[in-house]
């Protein structure tokens, strides 16, 4: 069975920077498409980038477009999320997923247990 573990979550100002890992173990993922999605309270979970298995094409929700990049390694089984130029409304609880190529949660079959990331002054 296939584990991803999130880290990198944390305070951070409005305008700093994050990068968030995501370490997959268990089994490979790198016929899997990878995407990050978050959760702020009382809303739901809303998805952020994706990343193909092959091509490393990749996909931004619009209000991380420009900020955001993800990226991927297959040869270490890591996929990454760098946050660039944060917002207070980046608050959330960040997950990493794997499964098939979307922007839908209802796509990926394995879930990360999340990692907060507060934006605040």
């Amino acid at each position: 069975q296939g584990q991803l573990v999130e880290s990198g979550g944390g305070l951070v100002q409005p305008g700093g920077s994050l990068r968030l890992s995501c370490a997959a173990s268990g089994r490979t993922f790198s016929n899997h498409a990878m995407g990050w999605f978050r959760q702020a309270p009382e809303k739901e979970r809303e998805f952020v980038a994706a990343i193909s298995r092959i091509t490393s094409r990749t996909n931004y929700a619009d209000s991380v477009k420009g900020r955001f990049t993800i990226s991927r390694d297959n040869a270490k089984n890591m996929v990454y999320l760098e946050m660039n130029s944060l917002k207070p409304e980046d608050t959330a609880v960040y997950y990493c997923a794997a499964g098939s190529w979307s922007d839908s949660p209802r796509s990926y079959d394995y879930w990360g247990q999340g990692t907060q990331v507060t934006v605040s002054s």
